[in-house]
């Protein structure tokens, strides 16, 4: 990535967004920070939607302009008072760009709506508690008011999970709520708020010896690619996984106890590893996006920090039908699961072997002299975790498995390079959009009988519209099936354009007969297609629950998990 162009560079951004503008909102991670297309993949970019260097010689709105519109706050005085009362004056705010700020997430729609100046849906006051006693009060309130009641943690949803579409408050929790609750290292697990990053969870987990007097150090195991901007409260509402999952497991699978603020009463899980006291409390409200109450913090399982027993892997296979194959028998070998697990089909696998600067490598020369033949390899890649014995038997086994479906050992080189930008490629996004070039993710959830159909109904409909790139991988594995991840890019300029073209990818995921998410959530995007794949008796068991913790119906209203859709707003297609 590093490496000059040869021919003509686009201006690609280069500068931080300046401050309270539009673009400081859409703008992926790190203000100061970008990664652009290199030489290769900008050449591809240009084959593929029929550019020229000239096309990438003007940029489209790039959302530079203060944040500035008219939108009346319908609070009155008095709840203004009352709120800040609650929480101090000082943690109630009312300026354009903070109620702005936590109204939108990372979809695209997002990102296309703010270009634009495009402003709604925001809440009329954003509140920052200082603590659970705060929140009680603000829900207490909210509740005796009627005032709809949403919560913004890091910001990095893609299904508009926070937008406040009936206006209210925004309880913002990355301000204050960031804290260690108890570290217990007997029983090996951290109890933090909700409101603590990602990395901050790691670094005390690391340094647990200085901090706490631990005999080790520790990690959370949970490494979503939106890890430096999300929040642990954010992983658990919305039944998150990290790309670490096919060993540490999902979000739900890391969970020991929770803590929620509900209309109704609060609700504390028990602490214990496993009970069979009826059904899980804490499996009712993972998932629950905010629509029953307010997650304040959470116990998570930890896990020993052992990078040095890490071995990286990567393959290539002449086929997608080999590679699955060999995948799904290492899921189902039952003697153990690598951490990282991921999969790239044909065309990813093109993308990424420039992406990563292997293409045109003496690694890429190999791989076409002995018949991995481009567009049609699949890249495999990944790491395991845990103790060295364990790692090295791992390894071993899924070695033997890889050559026995033709599988070509490539060192772990690739693996390298994707790690070193895991968490860095949603920064090409904007780049590529300043060119009027959009990309996106939709991912879903399939069986290993039903991913080749999946596949390719899905990656049918992408590609029905001309020169559209959609890459797809096979990630968070498990003996039954994989999480199936569609990334496409295509030149779109008109929301609705983009909107028709998404609402038809969900479409397609449903009637092949995936699951509408693995990890996401569902959030407000995705909750029109909810009944038709949990079906009607299921979504009403999901309204009773709701009508229990939220009778009012305050808690992020306006289609979240499809509790409160009107029938016309429903795609029901299975």
């Amino acid at each position: 990535m590093s490496k000059k162009y040869q021919g003509f560079r686009p201006e690609w951004e280069h500068e931080a967004p300046p401050a309270k503008s539009y673009r400081s909102i859409f703008k992926w991670g790190n203000p100061a920070e970008f990664k652009n297309p290199n030489e290769r993949l900008y050449q591809m970019i240009k084959a593929k939607f029929n550019l020229t260097d000239q096309d990438f010689k003007q940029k489209k709105n790039q959302g530079l302009e203060k944040v500035s519109f008219e939108q009346e706050i319908s609070l009155t005085a008095e709840q203004i008072a009352a709120f800040e009362k609650i929480v101090g004056a000082e943690n109630v705010k009312v300026d354009d760009y903070t109620r702005l700020e936590v109204a939108y997430g990372k979809t695209m729609l997002d990102v296309m709506r703010l270009r634009e100046k495009i402003v709604e849906n925001i809440p009329d006051l954003v509140l920052y508690p200082r603590d659970r006693n705060d929140i009680i009060g603000i829900v207490d309130y909210c509740n005796q008011e009627q005032i709809p009641l949403y919560v913004y943690g890091g910001g990095s949803t893609v299904t508009r999970g926070v937008e406040c579409t009936k206006g209210g408050v925004s309880l913002d929790i990355r301000v204050h709520l960031k804290d260690v609750i108890e570290f217990n290292e007997v029983n090996q697990t951290i109890t933090v708020e909700a409101g603590m990053s990602g990395p901050e969870l790691e670094r005390v987990l690391n340094q647990a010896p200085e901090l706490f007097g631990a005999k080790r150090r520790y990690t959370c195991g949970h490494f979503p690619q939106s890890f430096e901007y999300s929040v642990v409260g954010g992983w658990v509402v919305t039944r998150g996984a990290g790309q670490n999952s096919t060993y540490f497991g999902k979000i739900e699978d890391l969970v020991i106890s929770q803590e929620y603020i509900t209309p109704s009463g609060i609700i504390q899980s028990d602490p214990y590893p496993a009970a069979a006291t009826g059904p899980s409390i804490d499996q009712i409200m993972m998932g629950s996006e905010g629509a029953y109450g307010i997650l304040t913090h959470v116990t998570l399982k930890i896990f020993r920090y052992m990078p040095e027993n890490q071995r990286k892997f990567s393959y290539i296979f002449k086929s997608w039908e080999d590679a699955r194959e060999a995948t799904r028998e290492i899921m189902q070998g039952q003697f153990g699961y690598p951490s990282v697990f991921r999969l790239s089909d044909p065309e990813e696998t093109d993308v990424v072997l420039k992406l990563y600067g292997i293409e045109g490598t003496i690694l890429d020369k190999a791989m076409s002299l002995f018949g991995y033949k481009a567009m049609e390899r699949c890249l495999f890649l990944g790491f395991t975790d845990g103790e060295k014995a364990f790692t090295k038997n791992m390894k071993r086994r899924l070695q033997r498995i890889c050559k026995k479906y033709g599988g070509m050992y490539l060192t772990g080189y690739p693996t390298k390079s994707w790690e070193k930008g895991r968490f860095r490629d949603p920064y090409l996004r904007d780049s590529i959009q300043d060119f009027g070039i959009m990309t996106d993710t939709l991912e879903c959830s399939v069986n290993w009988d039903n991913m080749g159909e999946v596949h390719r109904v899905v990656r049918e409909f992408c590609k029905s519209r001309p020169n559209t790139i959609c890459m797809t991988h096979l990630s968070h594995a498990y003996p039954q099936g994989a999480n199936l991840y569609f990334i496409f890019i295509a030149r779109i300029d008109s929301i609705e354009e983009y909107m028709e073209y998404h609402r038809g990818i969900l479409d397609h995921i449903q009637k092949s007969g995936a699951t509408m998410s693995h990890h996401h959530g569902i959030g407000k995007m995705i909750a029109p297609w909810l009944e038709g794949q949990i079906g009607r008796n299921q979504l009403e068991v999901f309204r009773t629950l709701k009508r229990h913790f939220d009778p009012n119906n305050i808690m992020n209203p306006g289609g979240t998990l499809a509790l409160d859709l009107k029938e016309g707003e429903k795609r029901v297609l299975k």
